[in-house]
């Protein structure tokens, strides 16, 4: 395939997440992502340990001690390089490996782009042109730049634990790390958008997002009514929408699945499919104010009509015609034979295992979803793009011994 990004070269010192989501997508696009990795410290028998993005340690499941099946999500169509950026040495690898490269990407405390040269003040020297971008917890330049942060504290401080979840019950976290990536998308669009200046002008700079500033901006329209209006969203019953009825969940007679009358027309298509002749022309319900303040009653009315089938009946019934879906468990989501219609499934070969089964891209180029090709061990590629950038092969093994590769 003639992907959009091939030719660029991008190094991505990132670790865990949000950052390796993003500029996996960048990888995907046909880029070169080289994945700096800190290369551990010596054991007693000389062998290194403890080295490599975290991520390669998360468990349950892996494909061999330190290669967890986690990591694999997140570092498709990636290079490894084994770097201590805390060296002498290994600063100079980077500083020789720049000029070669588009962009240089993170995802480190705020405080440490800085510390280990990754920013443009530090960079800029060895090319002008080099794109610095920055993903951290709380931003570079404020109090908290030092401070850890994840996705989970993000959800409870930007206020999505307490929109989600049942009206009565205690706050819920949502079951993906949604702001992990949605960061990472956001890092990934901020990083091109600098790239494109760069190749008009031939100047670099840094571009920055973190984890609170993208959670809070995905509060969207929410944001807008409660900051103009001082209009509070809070949860509302079935997960239904705040202000669109029925758009909601609904119990059929094998599980749950989702309605969303979004616009008048999907409710007045509704009732008619499902022949409710009494509720088209019952005051209660004759706009969707009038519905929304009969919002329980409405339920009642339909949990009685749709508790009579199956999912499958009343998918059949309304789709393409008022938008439906079934409320899966996340097997029933992946094990949908749609995924394969769609072609959202892929395989790898990875060394442990030759049928590596992956998510493809969501995106597609022509038609065709880019190819993807399993995670680096770690270092894989250490002596390859040292050799490229000049490197002998005893410069490369007293690199190696010295622990800076």
């Amino acid at each position: 395939m003639n992907l959009p990004l091939s030719g660029f070269r991008i190094i991505s010192a990132e670790q865990y997440g949000a950052g390796p989501y993003g500029t996996m997508f960048l990888a995907q696009m046909g880029a070169e992502v080289i994945k700096i990795e800190p290369p551990g410290a010596p054991g007693p028998d000389g062998q290194r340990r403890g080295g490599g993005d975290t991520a390669r340690a998360v468990g349950p499941h892996f494909l061999r001690p330190g290669e967890s099946t986690y990591f694999q999500a997140f570092n498709l169509n990636k290079r490894s390089l084994t770097l201590d950026l805390g060296s002498e040495a290994g600063r100079e690898v980077l500083h020789r490996l720049v000029p070669t490269c588009h962009a240089v990407a993170n995802n480190l405390r705020g405080d440490l782009p800085a510390r280990l040269g990754l920013d443009y003040a530090a960079l800029k020297p060895f090319n002008p042109a080099i794109v610095c971008a920055h993903l951290s917890a709380y931003g570079r330049d404020n109090a908290r730049a030092r401070w850890p942060g994840y996705d989970y504290l993000m959800q409870a401080e930007a206020g999505y634990c307490q929109l989600t979840g049942d009206p009565e019950g205690e706050p819920q976290r949502m079951g993906l790390s949604m702001v992990d990536f949605i960061t990472g998308t956001i890092f990934c669009i901020g990083l091109l958008g600098a790239l494109i200046r760069a190749q008009r002008s031939g100047e670099g700079g840094d571009v920055d997002t973190d984890l609170l500033s993208a959670a809070l901006h995905q509060t969207s329209y929410p944001a807008l009514w409660y900051m103009n209006h001082g209009d509070e969203t809070r949860r509302t019953p079935r997960s239904a929408h705040p202000t669109a009825t029925p758009s909601q969940m609904f119990k059929a007679a094998d599980g749950w699945m989702f309605v969303m009358c979004q616009l008048p027309k999907f409710w007045d298509i509704l009732i008619d499919r499902l022949g409710l002749d009494n509720l088209k022309h019952d005051p209660r319900f004759a706009t969707n104010a009038d519905r929304l303040a009969h919002r329980a009653e409405l339920t009642r009315l339909l949990d009685e009509v749709f508790e009579k089938q199956p999912m499958a009946h009343w998918q059949e019934l309304l789709a393409g015609h008022v938008p439906v879906a079934p409320v899966h468990t996340l097997a029933g989501a992946l094990d949908n034979p749609w995924l394969d219609v769609i072609g959202m499934k892929d395989e790898v070969a990875h060394p442990d295992n030759p049928h590596l089964k992956v998510l493809a891209s969501p995106l597609k180029f022509n038609g065709r979803r880019p190819p993807n090709r399993a995670a680096p061990l770690l270092g894989a590629d250490s002596e390859a793009i040292l050799a490229e950038l000049g490197y002998g092969a005893g410069e490369i093994a007293e690199l190696r011994r010295a622990g800076v590769i």
